[in-house]
């Protein structure tokens, strides 16, 4: 009886750790799955936000459209909202870190090491891409907003904290707050509303017309954009993990940035298998 009682006390212990692990590993898993959804679930924070604004603006979200003056022929654009005092084109971010940029800068720096471009250049070809598809009485109504998460910190141009300015830098999480706050003070300085119920609607059809959603074509705009010209690239010293193919400043800034690849960089291709 001893004996059985000594073999049921030693099965017990055996199976402790495998009990252990099993319960480990579930949260590892959806953690490495919360990671490389982080992006996905920030653009989500923000519909959610734009859900809520009042029912006479219209917004649309992940815009693709023509541009031949940009790098992949197209523009995406992450947000578009229309009020009757303005056109909001917004550009959202999923750095972490200190951001350091001001408006002279071309190129801006996450946690004072990694580049990259200033993100109002980059939205200023995006709203002559959107100008060129609607009249021209509508083109100086455009507002430039650059939208971040919480993770990051700003030592910026005070300029683009003001609500007065059109170019407006924003976390995530104040984004509907600053919209709200920057139509007031447009209502301030026009009696009337600068776009009628009509005028939003035109615009909106237009953006909607000119919007590509066939995924073959995002797709090549996807690669384009990570293949570097000659200008762009930078000997970095920095190479893939996996293939050891060297990479360019640009690349290299953004693995570090992103916590998917915990410190490491990759590739463009290698990049995805990671993030799988």
């Amino acid at each position: 009886m001893l004996l059985f009682l000594n073999f049921l006390k030693k099965k017990k212990n055996e199976d402790k750790p495998k009990q252990a692990n099993v319960t480990k590993s579930k949260p590892k898993k959806a953690n490495e799955q919360v990671a490389a959804r982080k992006g996905e679930i920030g653009e989500y924070k923000i519909d959610i936000q734009l859900d809520q604004l009042p029912k006479e603006y219209r917004y649309l979200s992940d815009l693709l459209i023509k541009n031949p003056k940009a790098k992949s022929g197209y523009s995406q654009i992450d947000h578009v909202v229309i009020t009757p005092y303005g056109i909001f084109a917004i550009e959202t971010k999923n750095y972490q870190g200190t951001i350091y940029g001001g408006k002279e800068r071309k190129t801006w720096l996450v946690n004072g090491k990694f580049k990259m471009m200033n993100p109002f250049v980059q939205n200023y070809g995006h709203i002559k891409a959107l100008t060129s598809l609607i009249d021209e009485r509508y083109h100086d109504l455009f507002i430039s907003m650059v939208s971040f998460t919480k993770r990051c910190t700003f030592k910026v141009d005070l300029d683009y904290r003001k609500i007065a300015s059109n170019e407006i830098i924003v976390y995530d999480i104040e984004l509907s707050e600053f919209i709200h706050r920057k139509v007031s003070v447009l209502k301030i300085h026009y009696k009337e509303p600068l776009l009628t119920e009509s005028d939003i609607l035109t615009i909106f059809n237009a953006f909607s017309k000119a919007n590509i959603t066939d995924p073959r074509v995002r797709e090549e705009h996807k690669r384009a954009l990570k293949t570097d010209t000659p200008e762009e690239k930078t000997a970095s010293g920095a190479t893939c993990l996996v293939c050891n193919k060297p990479v360019s400043d640009k690349v290299k800034a953004y693995c570090l940035s992103n916590n998917t690849f915990k410190g490491k960089v990759f590739c463009y291709e290698h990049q995805k298998s990671v993030q799988k």
